[in-house]
């Protein structure tokens, strides 16, 4: 399951449980028509604490959605996580994508406020690595 909501910062997607493929080919179909009427720069906040573990091609079709909001004019993102599983395979995903340098991994069960930091990521680049 997958929701994509527009915010005062840009986007936020939620991902839960399995993401199949089917899932997300729709996903990344939403996320074109989405994107459509984006702003020229935007940041993204990504949810994933409740997303289970992805397979190889999952994990190929996540990164071909990451590049669509790239494409798109996305500046920074931020990912939520409290899973160090998941938080070592997205950091990889985003290295092989080539959003890393602007993609900051919050994990929620270790950090208080983690929402605010993420938000501060995005609006403001206060990086939440360096609080």
């Amino acid at each position: 399951m997958y929701t994509i909501e527009r915010t005062e910062f840009g986007f936020q997607i939620t991902f839960a449980g399995k993401m199949d493929e089917e899932a997300l080919h729709e996903w990344i179909d939403d996320s074109r028509a989405t994107l459509r009427s984006s702003p020229d720069e935007f940041g993204v906040l990504v949810d994933m604490r409740d997303l289970n573990l992805l397979s190889d091609d999952e994990q190929q079709l996540m990164r071909e959605g990451q590049q669509h909001y790239q494409d798109a004019g996305m500046v920074r993102s931020s990912v939520i996580l409290d899973s160090a599983i998941l938080t070592l395979q997205f950091r990889r995903l985003a290295q092989e994508s080539g959003i890393y340098d602007w993609e900051r991994y919050i994990n929620a069960e270790m950090t208080d406020g983690w929402h605010q930091q993420a938000v501060d990521w995005l609006v403001d680049g206060i990086d939440p690595d360096y609080q």
